[in-house]
């Protein structure tokens, strides 16, 4: 329902001029008129008492959700003027600040909760390279972990192929400085591991396959004086980078990696997971993952020994620690039940070699709209909605960790998280146990009514498996407590080839990946479940949740 706008929406309607004005039910024709999004500065909000609740609400709700979502444009914010958001970055720093920002400006009560310290910090800057001489002169697609150090500006040299045994290093050491190097092993994403135990392990396969050397020795020399052919012992290729200690010495350029497409870039754990780590010993060695298409051509040529260089410009920036990070959290307080909470929630941060457009951008933003939903009808809840947005989950679920051991006293009163998680599909569906299947088929009846294209069912399951360690989400953080932490199914209704695993911790996690229709539902039906949950007359059940 529309209520007392004082004015009147025109329509044209099969060539018809009709005049809608109060009062009237807008259902179809919303969902096909799209006017103009206001920003943040004039939002549209809908004057009601404040005790005002129930399918009046709801209605209120699903209508902006209708025509007035914004969700698309939380997101074109987040991505395309922040970027890529990982803990300790300015990126992030500028973002949480935002979605304080925009909390306030819905009437939300908003907490920056401290959940952590980076020791340093690091900023991403441009990258590029290219491949000079040979007869195929190419630009480099490639990625680097955050955390990772940059080039010492725009460097350029040959390339040459690791040494796996003392022998073949003694025999290259001359020429490794100012070298690229290509090492062995396909990227999984993280860096080379440099540290003390990393190098520990290298050492070993060192001395192994020093010993495979000398047993080649001998049967290539049995092979030619007794006239055999038995097979040489291969050497072992893993981990990559067997001399990388002694090849930094020597004065290499940098290491790179075959890498398959999308290329996946994580973050240096000997920095983040490095307690001891300071701004006096940050790595200095580049570490390239490269277009495994590009590195097989690149390290044919090398072992052709063709002449060619390899340039590159990696503009890896770090900052002096330490540098906090935060939880942020808007609360609309509840009237009746204000110490009961429901939680909506997404991660903030973001990996940095994209912008976070799907991981967890949709997932936020998604949180960040229900919240302007509920709060623009002017309605107050029986109990306290929290929409947070975690803070380094891509880092371990730091946030949701810290939040969880910061408040103990609220986990028994959370009636749910909602984490949204999984991608920007829209919700067609909900499993929960039979104490709670009731309250879900009322809270979720008006779904129905939102978009006949994308039905919505209520199931009934469980006892679920409490989960016994963190699992990779942070709602996995509250379960583990024994919080309820219900989420919604999601799935690709429409057909539009959507593939999570081509975008997830990938160079394709953009703004674009996120698909608009589902994003506006997404952020529409959890607004109406969030409410709807918040406005029992009680917790949801916990009996047969978890066995």
């Amino acid at each position: 329902m529309i209520r007392k706008f004082g004015i009147l929406f025109f329509f044209l309607i099969t060539g018809i001029l009709v005049s809608v004005g109060q009062d009237l039910a807008v259902e179809q024709t919303i969902a096909t008129v799209r006017p103009f999004t206001p920003s943040l500065s004039s939002p549209v909000t809908y004057h009601v008492s404040p005790d005002t609740v129930g399918q009046d609400v709801v209605d209120r709700i699903i209508g902006m959700g209708r025509m007035d979502n914004q969700v698309m444009k939380h997101l074109d914010v987040l991505t395309n003027r922040f970027g890529g958001r990982p803990v300790g970055s300015d990126a992030y720093t500028n973002a949480a600040e935002w979605v304080a920002y925009c909390f306030r400006s819905w009437g939300l009560e908003v907490e920056m909760h401290e959940a952590g310290t980076m020791q340093v910090g690091f900023n991403r800057g441009p990258w590029f390279g290219r491949m000079l001489g040979g007869e195929q002169p190419m630009n480099l697609h490639f990625v680097t972990p955050s955390y990772s150090s940059g080039t010492k500006g725009l460097q350029r040299g040959p390339v040459l192929i690791e040494p796996r045994t003392v022998a073949e290093f003694e025999r290259m050491r001359g020429a490794l400085k100012g070298a690229w190097v290509l090492v062995s092993g396909d990227s999984n994403g993280w860096e080379i591991d440099y540290s003390q135990s990393g190098d520990s392990i290298r050492a070993d396969i060192i001395a192994k396959n020093d010993s495979i050397r000398k047993r080649n020795e001998e049967i290539t020399r049995d092979n030619r004086e007794k006239n055999r052919k038995d097979t040489l012992i291969a050497l072992k290729n893993e981990p990559p980078a067997l001399f990388f200690k002694e090849m930094r010495e020597a004065g290499i350029l940098g290491i790179i990696q075959s890498a398959s497409v999308p290329l996946v870039a994580l973050y240096d754990r000997c920095v983040v997971k490095n307690p001891g780590i300071t701004f006096d010993n940050l790595p200095e060695i580049p570490d390239i993952k490269l277009d495994n298409h590009q590195y097989q051509l690149i390290k044919q040529m090398a072992e052709e020994r063709r002449v060619f260089e390899l340039e590159f410009d990696i503009r890896n920036h770090f900052k002096m620690g330490p540098v906090k990070y935060y939880n942020v959290t808007g609360m609309l307080r509840g009237t009746e039940f204000p110490d009961e909470f429901v939680i909506l929630s997404g991660h903030l941060d973001a990996h940095d070699s994209a912008t976070g457009g799907v991981d967890c951008g949709s997932g936020v933003t998604s949180v960040m709209e229900a919240a302007r939903l509920i709060s623009q009808t002017g309605a107050k809840p029986k109990r306290s909605i929290l929409f947070i947005a975690f803070a380094g989950e891509e880092f371990g679920l730091l946030g949701a960790q810290a939040w969880a051991k910061s408040y103990p006293d609220k986990l028994d009163n959370i009636s749910n998280i909602f984490n949204r998680d999984g991608g920007p599909l829209p919700p067609v569906s909900i499993t929960v146990t039979e104490a709670m299947y009731d309250d879900f088929v009322h809270i979720c009846e008006p779904l129905q009514t939102i978009r006949p294209d994308i039905p919505f069912e209520v199931i009934k399951g469980g006892p679920f498996t409490k989960p016994a360690q963190l699992g990779s989400t942070d709602a996995s953080v509250f379960a583990i407590q024994g919080v309820p932490a219900i989420s919604l199914t999601e799935r690709d209704v429409k057909g539009y080839n959507f593939n999570y695993r081509e975008i997830w911790h990938t160079e394709r996690d953009l703004y674009t990946k996120s698909i608009p229709e589902y994003q506006e539902h997404a952020a529409t039906v959890m607004a109406v479940i969030g409410w709807g949950v918040a406005n029992l007359d009680h917790l949801l059940s916990r009996e047969n949740l978890y066995k």
